[in-house]
């Protein structure tokens, strides 16, 4: 973002900056869709994996578990 901001400001040609923008929106689309293939392939094949987001939630629920029968066995 600076690099562009630098641009502009060097008053570079809007064709450079034109496409310093088009380079960085196909990064960020880029690694979007890399972190989206392993889930649309196993939906697509039919697997069901467990996603880092599951597996927090799963975390945060076993906690609370954990501690509601600690709090139980105290009284």
């Amino acid at each position: 973002m600076d690099e562009l901001m630098n641009m502009i400001i060097a008053d570079e040609s809007p064709s450079e900056i034109s496409d310093s923008i088009k380079t960085a929106l196909f990064a960020k689309a880029g690694e979007r869709v890399q972190a989206l293939k392993p889930p649309v392939a196993n939906a697509m094949l039919g697997y069901e994996v467990e996603t880092e987001e599951d597996l927090e939630s799963e975390s945060e629920t076993v906690g609370e578990l954990d501690n509601d029968e600690e709090y139980e066995e105290e009284e």
